[in-house]
């Protein structure tokens, strides 16, 4: 299994949303950047990932699974190369984590919301989810 973060921001799509759309989930769309559109293309029915509120809040505050695999963007102009993945909100996080948290910590010094805080989709590594998910109490 792998792991990723999906950043929203909440006025737009929040994590309350994702709860609402149930075990149906819903496809995760607006991916206009290569490197995000390629990290989705990577995923696999049944990886999980960090659900982060940008720009209010600045925190991961849930947990989601890939029920589907890419497919092409419904809202993508004919002819555009974006995709989409359907998720599902799996749980929220009993302790919300603020990126200042997530930075203040020396193990997530690499993780990519540090480095690449501007990459909407981003991979996690095994520890960097095992380590957000215990500051999470998860």
């Amino acid at each position: 299994m792998a792991y990723w973060l999906y950043k929203s921001e909440p006025f737009k799509w929040s994590w309350d949303h994702q709860v609402e759309a149930g075990a149906k989930g819903t496809f995760w769309n607006g991916v206009r950047n290569h490197s995000a559109k390629l990290n989705m293309i990577a995923m696999k029915k049944g990886d999980q990932g960090f659900f982060y509120h940008s720009n209010e809040g600045k925190e991961i505050v849930g947990i989601v699974e890939v029920i589907r695999e890419a497919y092409p963007d419904p809202t993508a102009e004919p002819g555009e190369p974006w995709v989409v993945v359907d998720l599902k909100a799996v749980k929220a996080m009993p302790r919300p984590v603020t990126l200042a948290h997530v930075k203040a910590e020396p193990r997530l010094a690499k993780m990519s919301l540090v480095t690449s805080m501007r990459l909407s989709v981003q991979p996690v590594t095994a520890e960097e989810w095992k380590i957000v998910c215990e500051l999470g109490g998860v």
